[in-house]
């Protein structure tokens, strides 16, 4: 989809646009490490520990391992088909090449979009949260609610205003993210050498009367495949790397380690120093774990804001992803047109952006009504179910284009792996299976329902023009 900086008239696709040159390979393998694992860590791991041991108890390890395993077997599919044909684009592509049905590769579309603004809704309301437990004030729901929603007013001001990204910035967040972490794991590791922590918590299964302990490890496992997501978004640098072919299988298979690792040792940190009930009811979990464990030292008073910068990364990123995709699909005539207008001065999607922003506001706050309900667990559970669905036809995908042969050598899943990895997908979508409140899927209904009536509303307003073609 084209650049948020092409002045071109809106809603008319250029038929024949004029050759470009190609994009610069600037990034090796150090670089694309950096990026997959700056991209995988975030909101999930800051802000839903304590969810996840809610659900299994001291147990959480489990959850995020098999989301680990599922995600590492999702990277296979990924990895054939970005290696196969690297170009800088996703899930979209790969199951239009597969398919060729503009409505499928629309609803794709849509979906990672949707994930977008629900993972950065959630950002927004760890972002409140850990503001609170920063500066040391008791904010009510009302209070975190408000600053939330401000935080997504600074958002939308910055994204208007235009973002600037590159790798070297990515690289300063990535190593922030990862300090805290790190702090987090050393900082737990003091407490349990003095001999104050309880092990006997980490293998202890505690799960709700109504759910037996293999429903409730699933309904975890969704949850803590949302702290997995983003590796997947790698693939868009595909033309940007050096050698994807060699480079993108090592670096996928690293940064993919790297955090699953990270995420366990947290997980096994966390329930060992705080008690499960106290770790399940915090919205900081991990900064509930470091003022446990270290409640006199400085570092205490310090993650709070590192888990800030954290979530706050991850809600920008995921704005910026979501409104240029809302506005490619507004200069593609897929939505209407309005969506594809640009500032005339800072060249951002301004309606896109407005649009994907008042989504945004309207999720938190609806979200938030029900003082009952974790929110950020919610809205990161509608981001998980989005991409697992999305991630489950990127598997079928692979075995479809098994017949598309490509001269050059490329990645191969083998046979077994991309159906292992759709049976997985499914099996942590589908409600019987997953343990998934109900909750989660009709707010990701009523998200692709919006998406649905914007694409009949333009389908009729030109439906004597044929949609652009989209090359297979």
């Amino acid at each position: 989809m084209p650049g948020s900086d092409v002045p071109t008239t809106p809603a008319t696709p250029v038929p024949n646009p004029p050759e470009q040159p190609a994009l610069k390979r600037v990034m090796g393998p150090g670089l694309l490490l950096l990026f997959i694992v700056g991209d995988i860590l975030g909101t999930g791991i800051y802000a839903l520990t304590g969810q996840v041991a809610g659900e299994v108890g001291g147990a959480a390890w489990l959850p995020f391992a098999v989301a680990f395993t599922v995600a590492l077997i999702t990277a296979c599919s990924y990895l054939e088909l970005v290696t196969k044909y690297p170009q800088a684009a996703g899930a979209a592509l790969y199951v239009h090449k597969a398919f060729g049905l503009h409505f499928l590769t629309f609803l794709v579309c849509f979906a990672v979009m949707c994930s977008g603004i629900t993972s950065a809704s959630a950002a927004s309301r760890a972002f409140a949260a850990n503001l609170a437990v920063g500066f040391g004030f008791d904010a009510g729901d009302g209070l975190i609610l408000l600053m939330a929603l401000g935080f997504m007013g600074l958002v939308l001001l910055v994204n208007l205003r235009g973002v600037a990204e590159s790798v070297k910035v990515n690289v300063v967040l990535t190593v922030v993210e990862l300090t805290g972490l790190l702090l987090v794991i050393l900082v737990s590791l003091f407490f349990i050498a003095g001999g104050d922590a309880d092990f006997s918590r980490v293998v202890a299964f505690e799960t709700a009367s109504d759910k037996n302990a293999f429903l409730a490890v699933s309904t975890a496992t969704s949850l803590a495949f949302f702290a997995m997501v983003g590796f997947e978004d790698s693939v868009n640098m595909a033309e940007e790397t050096k050698d994807p072919a060699r480079t993108f299988p090592r670096m996928m298979f690293a940064g993919l380690g790297i955090t699953g690792a990270i995420y366990v040792l947290v997980s096994i940190c966390a329930v060992a120093v705080v008690p499960v009930g106290r770790l399940a009811a915090s919205e900081t979990p991990l900064a509930t774990v470091v003022q446990t464990a270290a409640p006199d030292f400085p570092v205490a008073d310090l993650l709070p804001f590192i888990s800030l910068f954290a979530v706050a990364n991850s809600a920008l990123i995921n704005m910026l992803m979501a409104s240029r995709l809302l506005y490619g699909m507004g200069r593609q005539g897929v939505l209407p047109p309005f969506l594809a207008t640009v500032h005339p001065v800072r060249r951002t999607p301004r309606a896109a952006i407005l649009l994907t922003t008042g989504i945004a506001v309207g999720l938190i706050t609806f979200v938030s009504l029900n003082p009952d309900s974790s929110v950020v667990a919610l809205l990161g559970g509608t981001t998980s179910l989005l991409l697992l669905t999305v991630f489950a036809g990127v598997h079928l995908a692979v075995l479809v284009l098994r017949r598309d042969t490509v001269a050059a050598p490329h990645f191969r899943a083998g046979r077994v792996l991309p159906v292992v990895g759709m049976v997985a997908c499914l099996y942590l979508v589908l409600p019987w299976s997953s343990g998934r409140p109900g909750e989660q899927y009709r707010i990701a209904g009523v998200l692709l329902l919006i998406g649905v009536v914007l694409w009949v509303v333009t389908w009729f307003t030109r439906r004597r023009k044929p949609y652009p073609p989209l090359e297979r």
